[in-house]
């Protein structure tokens, strides 16, 4: 029994490239050490006045200029149980916010990443779409 769930769970990977409800952008969901990471791979606008964007609401003003595409900005997830991965932190570049978050496959295709601040009860969900 132990097995078939762990067979399971892997076979409900968040590992890959997903995109939002809105389709502004394309993240990657990846392995960094034993736990998993996000980064986001591209952007359905990719640039402002010209030049690539940046994260220009970061609180900490020396970060401000690194570029969007490339960026981590999901990290700690490990895996809890009934598909989720939890204990991590989303970094919401639009606001220059960090929450706690957890991921929850839904289904092969399709993922519900949630960010909220102490309890999970309260926050705000959204369903993504793997996009490979």
């Amino acid at each position: 029994m132990l097995m078939a769930s762990g067979a399971w769970a892997q076979k409900l990977s968040p590992l890959g490239t997903w995109t939002n409800e809105e389709g502004k952008a394309r993240f990657e969901i990846y392995k960094c050490g034993d736990k998993l990471c996000g980064k986001i791979v591209s952007l359905k606008e990719p640039m402002r006045n010209g030049k690539p964007k940046v994260d220009d609401n970061n609180p900490d003003k020396k970060m401000r200029y690194r570029p969007l595409i490339g960026l981590r900005f999901m990290e700690g997830f490990e895996y809890d149980e009934g598909n989720k991965w939890d204990d991590g932190t989303i970094y919401d570049p639009e606001s220059g916010k960090t929450y706690s978050c957890y991921m929850k496959m839904l289904g092969k295709d399709k993922m519900e990443v949630k960010g909220y601040i102490g309890i999970s009860l309260i926050g705000r969900a959204q369903t993504w779409t793997r996009v490979d």
